[in-house]
């Protein structure tokens, strides 16, 4: 059976009309993997209004639940 956890990750910080990028993401990947989680994908959680800049991200792992 598998089992599923989500992270949430900030994008990034806007500053007026730029933005200034972020590896939070990539760092959490890597970080998963090592415990033996396999990124899955990503979903929109927060939005910032009127523009619909996404604000943060819930990344899903997935990884066979151990046999008990």
């Amino acid at each position: 059976m598998l089992e599923y956890e989500f992270e949430e990750v900030s994008c990034g910080e806007v500053c007026g009309f730029n933005l200034r990028e972020t590896a939070a993401h990539r760092e959490v990947i890597l970080r998963r993997a090592a415990d033996g989680w396999r990124y899955m994908g990503c979903i929109p959680k927060s939005q910032r209004r009127p523009y619909g800049f996404i604000e943060s991200i819930d990344l899903v792992f997935e990884r066979q639940r151990p046999e008990t």
